[in-house]
């Protein structure tokens, strides 16, 4: 009998060594920049081009949803805006989805939302359900693919991380690039009920891109689990001590981190409660609640500890005031070139075809420039934005459709900085803490991009004119330029620094020639 005791005891131990994914038990080193990484390079690129191909291009779609429901530009707009920008508000739950379930199951999820809000929209009655329908659904589905992607590649690259990131963002630009073009000539085949059907069925594709995502480290809903049956299992045979909680070989000799606490306390749900029956388990469930707050709170203050990092919190200004200005010309660009009579229709390479392709251009020379280490890549985004902000300050002075092509391309290369902000969050806070502190810049950058087209197109209906918006556009990004350059200027550092330093209390002149020393 104690022989079966300990084949049982030996069989669960080895069991609970053995990781659910052959990949935890390769050193994070031996992985990192290179194999299985370009596979996930390659996937992630195809996800974002999927996914974002029509939302890139809205701007096609935009005049034949004036045209079929008669509604005021400021009315539809919110329909590109949200697509955009509700995505990249709910960047703190999608991060926290692909925090907790990993990069495949959330890729999974978002093909049937991106797909079925594509197909819904084919059918939609008037502006109102297209706002639900195109704007919310397909915003949130493509939401969860744009945190996926970033945060499984920057898994799986440190040293190219910034070029792994340039490929990866490439895929929306490819896709506003082509889908521009197709969605011109699906409409002209099919009419506009037709084309959304077709980029519906396309985007189911993105099931099978999540196949390939293989998680380099365990996500926290499989870690719970694992959890509760190691604690289990040790109950049966040694009954530990409550603590001792062992997830992956090595452990438990490193110091737990926010998640890892919460993981614990969440496994110790299942064991505390089953033991313990009447008034006992009603105060084991008030000491876990008590655990769990203290946990969450503890999460909380170390996201609020994110808003105190001058850089971060100039970061998030920054990518607000971008996204509230430079995102509108994509989806006013062609309205504008119809409104001041430079063309009759869109042409064959559609204006927000040009911002697409220089943006994918864009975001690999800038992720190529954030790897060499004499560039500082908070004043190189800051340097995007100046350039963008000056580029939307001339479009209302260029009265030739060339013009607008020229200063399409500018906008677009300046705006391919998206490639930027991961490399950006990961070098100032880190990457144990790039999905919380990403979150929350994205949900600046969201909020500005869902407010910025129905400001400018209200600004078009209050003035019959897109000159006024645009001036506003352009001096928004302006100020997010100039903010984000002064306060990255090493100088706040020094005078930091100089404050610290006179702060020092010195008790005799032996220290304080020891210190100059």
């Amino acid at each position: 009998m104690t022989c079966l005791v300990d084949q049982t005891r030996a069989a669960s131990t080895s069991r609970r060594t053995l990781p659910v994914d052959s990949m935890s038990l390769q050193s994070s080193k031996n992985v990192l920049d290179g194999g299985w990484g370009w596979v996930i390079v390659v996937v992630c690129f195809v996800a974002q081009f999927l996914a974002y191909g029509s939302p890139q291009s809205v701007g096609i779609l935009y005049p034949e949803w004036l045209h079929a429901f008669q509604e005021g530009k400021g009315m539809t707009a919110w329909v590109g805006s949200l697509v955009s920008g509700v995505g990249l508000i709910a960047s703190p739950v999608c991060s926290a989805c692909v925090d907790n379930f990993g990069a495949r199951p959330v890729t999974i999820f978002s093909g049937v939302m991106v797909a079925g809000g594509l197909m819904l929209s084919a059918f939609a009655p008037n502006v109102q359900f297209l706002i639900f329908s195109y704007g919310i659904v397909v915003g949130l589905g493509c939401g969860l693919v744009y945190a996926a992607t970033l945060t499984i590649t920057c898994q799986y690259f440190d040293k190219r991380r910034g070029l792994a990131l340039g490929i990866v963002t490439t895929g929306t630009s490819v896709g506003g690039f082509l889908y521009a073009t197709a969605q011109n000539e699906l409409i002209l085949l099919f009419d506009l009920d037709g084309c959304l059907l077709i980029i519906g069925a396309l985007a189911l594709n993105l099931m099978a891109c999540a196949g390939f995502m293989r998680p380099l480290n365990m996500p926290a809903y499989y870690l719970k689990q694992k959890a509760a049956l190691e604690r289990t299992e040790e109950q049966l045979f040694e009954n530990p001590p409550a603590d001792d909680l062992k997830t992956t070989p090595g452990a438990s000799e490193r110091t737990l981190t926010v998640k890892d606490l919460l993981i614990i306390i969440d496994a110790k749900d299942i064991t505390t409660t089953n033991k313990k029956g009447g008034f006992m388990a009603g105060s084991a469930i008030v000491k876990i609640i008590k655990e769990k707050r203290q946990a969450y709170s503890k999460y909380m203050h170390s996201t609020a500890d994110f808003l105190h990092n001058r850089n971060f919190m100039a970061l998030c200004i920054a990518i607000f005031l971008f996204s509230l200005g430079a995102f509108p010309p994509v989806l006013f660009m062609e309205d504008v070139a119809q409104s001041e009579g430079l063309i009759d229709e869109v042409s064959i390479i559609p204006l927000v075809s040009i911002v697409a392709v220089t943006a994918g251009m864009g975001k690999l020379t800038l992720g190529i420039l954030a790897d060499v280490r004499w560039i500082n890549s908070l004043f190189l985004y800051a340097f995007t934005l100046l350039g963008t902000g000056v580029a939307l300050l001339l479009i209302p002075i260029s009265r030739s459709y060339v013009g607008l092509q020229i200063l399409s391309a500018v906008v677009g290369f300046f705006s391919g900085n998206w490639s930027l902000t991961s490399y950006i969050t990961t070098k100032i806070v880190g990457l144990d803490k790039l999905t919380q502190a990403h979150g929350i810049l994205m949900f600046f950058g969201g909020f500005g991009i869902v407010l910025g087209p129905p400001v400018v197109g209200c600004f078009f209906d209050w003035t019959q004119s897109y000159d006024l918006a645009f001036y506003f556009s352009g001096g928004s990004v302006l100020l997010g330029g100039v903010t984000l350059f002064l306060c990255a200027l090493p100088w706040w550092d020094k005078k930091k620094a100089d404050i610290d330093r006179f702060d020092i209390q010195y008790t005799s002149n032996c220290d304080k020639v020891a210190s100059v020393a």
